[in-house]
């Protein structure tokens, strides 16, 4: 029997954060993916100078650039992704919405001051990442990551698309930015929309606007509300698209690399919109969505929006002959990545075209972050006997907890399982798997 939930609970309490809506982007090349002739996308890591907070210099980051601050394609384009990395530390890309060699296990790190080329797919549309944070815990600056957006093939129209780029910095008193990985001390907490502190964007009234959010903190679960509207609908989860549902209150919960699409129609009204955010300790004043001064958009609101296109993934899996696993999330096979040995034993193998269970069990004492490389994955429910109606990627696991979810190894190959607690100063931690 396959249950299909219609409303998830998208509360923002500390419990709705850290446990988290699980918040999916396939790596690995889908069988159907569409031929394209190679396109060449030139990528920077660099040091840049953000301004983070008033009086105090702009504070030392390192960004993956690509000529622009979103990387957009068409679905089925095949790349050669050339890197230049211009940072002091090596460097490999990892993809959330692109199909990439997986990081060190395929795909070499590329050395300080080197070059490299990799190829990938945009297999799948959606919202998806680029970064290089992988070997760059405890680095001499934070690494920020390139939003990438796959768009679809049939016509969705909106009358705007905006990228929310979530971003957490740590800002010592002389306003030097600090990497994950370490003590933060004193250290100030602040974050960010698109490397901008409290942003206004300015919309037009009646306009349908589709907001993807990302979060891109280094540790931190988050929620994300718009207040004073009662129609957020989330459209898409990690890249995939879901059957829509208003959010509850207005929020949605992302784990470290979470994507979320929602749709809102902007009220005709002189009042912003505040969005917050809620990382589990308190309520910040994130952004304001402000009425423009151009004339609506439209004289009434339009019904609500239909589904974003399929994106090939199956209706169904085949719970009763799927192989089943555990992944304890605080065992002692975890291995900082720096420390990674592709020769040890994967903690898992799958044949292609099977349906695997895994049974994520995290004793530790507290939340831990765990992230798929290379399979969109279902979470079930908790009898076993069905799913939530969306795909995800990247699932937070409360202390004490083991959650299931399940997935279609599409593709043969080895891939990296990243895991996380969500605290500043944890470590990155990796195991990997294989399909063949």
């Amino acid at each position: 029997m396959f249950c299909r939930m219609t409303q998830p609970v998208d509360g923002v309490s500390r419990r709705a954060v850290l446990g988290g809506l699980a918040a999916a982007c396939a790596t690995a090349i889908p069988r159907f993916a569409i031929a394209a002739e190679r396109t060449s996308v030139a990528l920077e890591a660099r040091t840049e100078s953000l301004a983070l907070s008033q009086g105090r210099s702009p504070a030392r980051v390192w960004q993956l650039a690509g000529g622009s601050p979103v990387l957009r394609l068409a679905r089925g384009a095949a790349l050669d992704l050339s890197l230049v990395n211009g940072l002091s530390i090596p460097a490999t890309l990892s993809g959330r919405g692109l199909a990439l060699p997986a990081p060190l296990l395929v795909q070499q790190p590329t050395a300080a001051g080197g070059r490299a080329t990799v190829a990938a797919m945009a297999s799948r549309t959606g919202t998806g990442l680029l970064d290089l944070r992988l070997l760059a815990d405890g680095a001499a600056a934070p690494l920020r990551p390139l939003p990438v957006i796959v768009d679809e093939v049939s016509t969705v129209t909106f009358d705007r698309d905006e990228v929310f780029l979530v971003e957490d910095f740590r800002l010592k008193p002389d306003g030097t930015a600090i990497a994950p990985g370490t003590d933060p001390k004193d250290a100030e907490l602040l974050y960010t929309v698109n490397g901008q502190v409290q942003p206004e964007i300015a919309l037009r009234a009646q306009a349908r606007v589709r907001l993807r959010f990302i979060n891109g903190c280094q540790r931190a679960v988050i929620a994300i509300k718009i207040a004073d509207i009662d129609t957020v609908r989330v459209m898409a989860i990690d890249g995939q698209p879901a059957e829509p549902f208003l959010a509850r209150n207005g929020a949605v919960v992302l784990p470290p690399g979470g994507r979320t699409d929602v749709v809102i129609d902007m009220p005709a009204a002189k009042a912003a919109l505040p969005v917050l955010l809620h990382d589990g300790t308190a309520a910040r004043p994130l952004a304001r969505l402000a009425l423009s001064s151009e004339p609506a958009q439209r004289a009434a609101p339009l019904p609500p929006p239909s589904p974003l296109p399929a994106n090939g993934l199956p209706d169904k899996l085949d719970l009763r002959s799927a192989i089943r696993a555990e992944l304890a999330l605080d065992g002692a096979d975890w291995s900082p990545p720096t420390q990674f040995n592709p020769g040890s034993a994967p903690a898992f193998r799958i044949k292609p075209g099977r349906v695997a269970v895994l049974a994520l069990a995290n004793k530790a004492a507290g939340t831990m972050v765990v992230h798929l490389q290379g399979q969109p994955f279902r979470l079930l429910d908790r009898l076993d006997d069905g799913w939530k109606p969306y795909w995800l990627d990247t699932l937070a696991v409360e202390a004490g907890q083991t959650q299931r979810i399940a997935f279609l190894a599409e593709t043969a190959g080895r891939f990296l399982v990243e895991r996380m607690a969500t605290d500043w100063a944890a470590p990155r931690l990796i195991r990997w798997y294989e399909i063949g």
